[in-house]
């Protein structure tokens, strides 16, 4: 994404099984690459993740997010 993603907004470049397509391409954005998974981010579940992510993203959000609709947050 050109600008960078903003928080709430599904990234262009994740497939349809939420795997990054430019996973070990040096396009890779930087903020990508330093996210280094860990027992307290990953937990045991896909729903613990995905739940410290959007957790991150909502900790992140700027006021130049504010007019982009938001996700469902709830759902994983």
């Amino acid at each position: 994404m050109q600008n960078g993603k903003p928080a709430g907004v599904r990234c262009i470049q994740l497939d349809d099984r939420d795997r990054c397509r430019l996973f070990g391409d040096p396009r890779r954005p930087q903020v990508c690459s330093s996210l280094q998974p860990a027992a307290d981010m990953c937990g045991d579940t896909r729903e613990h993740a995905m739940h410290w992510l959007t957790e991150l993203e909502r900790l992140t959000f700027t006021t130049a997010d504010r007019h982009l609709p938001q996700r469902n947050t709830t759902a994983v």
